[in-house]
């Protein structure tokens, strides 16, 4: 496995976005936030509306059972 950044999960939601780095960073992996959000626009069609979660590839099993485990309670 390489250290690249892979993406972890897409929503639409930027709170959620934030609640999973929290969580995920709270246990020591690292999450990149990336948006196609333009500026001020409120626009949530399509992939304009698409929130990019990242880790390495190296952590992402183990950041796929975090949130598997947190979503199954």
């Amino acid at each position: 496995m390489s250290d690249e950044w892979v993406t972890l999960k897409v929503v639409y939601d930027p709170l959620e976005a934030e609640m999973i780095r929290d969580l995920l960073e709270s246990g020591g992996i690292e999450v990149v936030i990336r948006s196609g959000k333009v500026g001020p626009y409120p626009v949530n069609v399509g992939k304009m509306g698409e929130i990019k979660l990242l880790v390495r590839e190296t952590e992402l099993e183990e950041a796929e059972r975090v949130i598997t485990e947190v979503e199954g309670q």
